[in-house]
């Protein structure tokens, strides 16, 4: 995330708002602001080393991989935000899902590769597969506009856009930290490694939102606001939210369903004598899948005070409400907590949107 600088939270609304022959230009500029923020916080990332954080064995895979994951990422958001939905699934899927199935499948055959060493080297080579299968569909963009000068200014703008949601952002996503230690200070490890179980399966949910709907749906809304077209715009939202309330519902259904057989297979008690902690986990997933829609709307109004302040706002509302649940409740009230809190960011969201002159009836 640092390393972005959460950069693309300003291109991605100007890339598609651009005349597409300027594309190349962007990403050149892009590409060499991260060049800077590479150069500066690469030598830093050392002291994760030094301080003894990971071990120096290590570092020769550390920093491969948080670039290439990095220049996936930002390729998946390039490719959503350029309408090709379907390309940046692909990607995703590479990058996430064939390497780790693929290495899963050599493991359980040949038990002796079962080190670090080879889930590292699996995990590298799949990774790098996404970056190549991205710039072979990148390289098609029309490159006249690499001819003009580097864009400084557009540059200290994204700056200027992008850390404050960098900010922010930190801030929602703390949120998956300090639930895991206070899990684990409540109920101890065995209780932790069934929450991390748990939500492990609501990210999927998460994320399964995100390649089915919000990839192909977000770049539209920002697009119509380009257009000043309002009307365009709302009929996007709306359907935006429709596929995504039916989509989160189906998918949470389904995956409460489907994690008891599998965990009479993994035959791990701990997991089935906290089930009550999935069905919290998965409902504060549905919820924060149905607060995206909102967010979109801002997103593409350009309304980003609204989202910066109410994810500022997320943190501290998670801990009282934690540290006030914790009193009648035992490892549940984490869970319970980020219901809560992504209720507060669905309706303060909300509520911002409806106010936008943009969507004023």
């Amino acid at each position: 995330m640092a390393l972005g600088f959460d950069f693309y939270t300003y291109s991605t609304r100007e890339l598609i708002v651009t005349d597409k022959k300027k594309w190349a230009a962007m990403l050149r500029d892009q590409g060499i602001f991260y060049t800077i923020t590479y150069t500066i916080l690469i030598p830093a990332s050392f002291l994760i080393f030094w301080i003894g954080f990971l071990p120096w064995e290590l570092v020769f895979w550390f920093f491969p991989l948080l670039a290439l994951e990095h220049v996936a990422q930002e390729i998946n958001r390039l490719l959503v935000a350029i309408s090709e939905p379907l390309w940046a699934s692909v990607i995703l899927f590479i990058r996430h899902g064939c390497w780790a199935f693929m290495t899963a499948v050599i493991l359980w055959i040949f038990p002796e590769q079962r080190h670090l060493t080879f889930v590292l080297a699996a995990w590298t080579l799949g990774v790098s597969s996404a970056c190549i299968l991205g710039f072979i569909r990148l390289r098609n963009l029309d490159s006249i506009s690499l001819k003009l000068p580097v864009d400084w200014k557009w540059i200290k703008k994204g700056i200027k856009v992008a850390f404050p949601f960098l900010l922010a952002t930190l801030s929602l996503r703390a949120l998956y930290t300090f639930d895991r230690y206070w899990v684990e200070a409540i109920s101890g490890l065995e209780v932790l490694a069934a929450y991390v179980f748990f939500a492990g399966i609501a990210n999927a949910i998460m994320s399964f939102l995100d390649a089915a709907v919000f990839s192909f749906t977000y770049p539209e809304l920002i697009a119509a606001v380009g257009r000043k077209d309002t009307k365009g715009f709302k009929a996007q939202l709306r359907r935006m939210g429709i596929q995504t309330t039916l989509l989160a519902f189906t998918v949470s259904a389904a995956a409460i369903i489907l994690t008891g057989p599998i965990i009479h297979w993994i035959k791990r008690d701990v997991y089935s004598q906290h089930l009550p902690l999935l069905f919290w986990t998965i409902f504060a997933t549905a919820i924060s899948a149905i607060s995206m829609i909102p967010h979109y709307g801002l997103y593409a109004l350009r309304q980003d005070r609204s989202i910066i302040v109410s994810h500022l706002f997320s943190l501290p509302i998670f801990f009282i409400a934690t540290i006030a649940l914790s009193q009648f409740y035992d490892t549940i009230s984490i869970p319970i907590s980020l219901a809560i809190t992504f209720s507060f960011l669905f309706i303060f969201k909300y509520t911002m949107l409806k106010r936008s002159n943009t969507l004023a009836a």
